[in-house]
């Protein structure tokens, strides 16, 4: 992992490193405020297929998320 200081323009804009850019061979990033700290992470050219597998199987049938809606709803009402 190389670390890399970087100033910021007065526009706020902050230059990539060539050898970086051309490492990862995107022209889009995609920065995460994680409140402390950013993360900038390559963008996909089409997010939609990187997500492919990601959310694989089918899930719970709606029957099983109304009966969980339902027990969670119950346990409001004993609640009160």
């Amino acid at each position: 992992m190389t670390a890399y200081t970087m100033r910021l323009s007065v526009n706020g804009q902050l230059s990539i490193p060539s050898s970086v850019r051309k490492r990862w061979n995107v022209i889009q990033m995609t920065v995460v405020d994680c409140g402390d700290h950013l993360v900038i992470r390559p963008t996909p050219e089409d997010p939609v297929t990187a997500l492919a597998g990601k959310y694989a199987g089918s899930g719970p049938s709606s029957e099983m998320m109304r009966a969980m809606a339902r027990s969670e709803e119950d346990e409001r009402e004993d609640a009160r």
